[in-house]
């Protein structure tokens, strides 16, 4: 029976792809999925509620830098698809010190334990910000890679990992580089749920800079497909990207949220910018398209007003997130050590 190990599965991506794996419309009755999360701020039980009672779910609460736990993990596993990671940017820029603790000696941990015990297939996920900031044009799998803060570069790091052991040892590696994500059960500090649940409350929302930051925009449901098709259809060793195709300036993105949210300029105050801010993501998925036959099915707009619309109707699951951490539904934004909020955004 196959036996996919899927890190970080209780968190926003993670839980999206277990729960495609098990019940989605190519679901395998043979397949068994073990989930194993750490169960950081991010990441939520809640997120598989759905799939408490699935016969062929396993859920496991741990590090990946526990290898005692992985080699009891992984012995039976055939493929492992590694989402855990730490991967808010302005945590990074405050302390980058977990970041490389979980997103390099957590893969690395990882990657061993798959040596070790004779995993067939590692599908590592990784992010469009290993590149760095491109003006014109899109990156292509083979551009070099040119991170611009602590977390871009942990992961940035991860990738080579990833990619040396699949030279050194000949696991079957296959590497995802994802634009921007957005959909339900996104925690409530990246800009689509932050936004989303401060205007539904009517309070304000922080905008970086001028706004003019243009980003590529991904439904969750998409990259977790494109995710599946590099599991099952991609080729050992390679790179795909996986993107949304459509890029948007984050001033651009602000006005859709208003209008979603039925709000006004007024609810927008801008913020001094963040440090090393990339400009523009831009990635070119047509290898992805070419040969694994990958592309995004959900337009923009319907995919964001589904999303706003979740956000309106699941208050239950983002409350007790935002009283956990600290921040009050009602009033200014702040950041855990008490400063305004602008480093710990999106």
């Amino acid at each position: 029976m196959p036996h996919v190990l899927v890190t970080g599965g209780a968190g926003f991506v993670g839980s999206h792809y277990t729960r495609m794996l098990l019940t989605g419309a190519d679901s395998r009755a043979d397949l068994t999925v073990t989930v194993l999360d750490k169960l950081t701020y991010a990441g939520n039980r809640a997120n598989l509620a759905d799939l408490a009672d699935h016969p062929r779910l396993r859920f496991r609460r741990g590090d990946i830098t526990d290898h005692a736990l992985l080699d009891a993990l992984l012995p039976g596993v055939d493929t492992v698809v590694h989402l855990a990671a730490e991967s808010h940017v302005d945590r990074s820029i405050e302390d980058g010190g977990a970041f490389v603790r979980t997103n390099v000696l957590g893969t690395q941990a990882l990657l061993d334990a798959a040596v070790r015990h004779g995993v067939r297939t590692f599908v590592h996920v990784s992010t469009d910000e290993v590149y760095g900031s491109v003006e014109h044009g899109s990156w292509p799998e083979t551009d070099p890679l040119r991170p611009s803060s602590p977390y871009a570069a942990s992961k940035a790091s991860s990738d080579l990992l990833a990619l040396a052991c699949h030279r050194t040892h000949g696991l079957d590696v296959r590497v995802t580089r994802c634009s921007n994500n957005y959909g339900p059960m996104q925690y409530p500090e990246k800009i689509v749920p932050l936004f989303v649940t401060r205007l539904i409350d009517g309070l304000t929302v922080p905008l970086y800079g001028d706004g003019r930051h243009v980003r590529d925009w991904l439904h969750v449901e998409d990259h977790c497909r494109g995710i599946e098709l590099v599991r099952t259809k991609g080729r050992p060793g390679e790179v795909y990207n996986i993107g949304g195709g459509t890029e948007l300036t984050n001033r651009e993105l602000t006005a859709l949220l208003l209008d979603a949210c039925g709000a006004s300029w007024d609810s927008v105050r801008l913020v001094e910018d963040r440090k090393g801010h990339d400009v523009r993501y831009s990635v070119d998925w047509g290898k992805a398209r070419a040969e694994l036959g990958y592309a995004p099915r959900h337009d923009l707009a319907t995919g964001l007003a589904r999303t706003v619309r979740w956000y309106r109707d699941n208050p239950d699951w983002w409350r007790p997130l935002l009283r956990a951490s600290g921040e009050a539904c009602a009033g200014p934004l702040r950041a855990p050590s008490g400063r305004p909020a602008a480093r710990l955004l999106f």
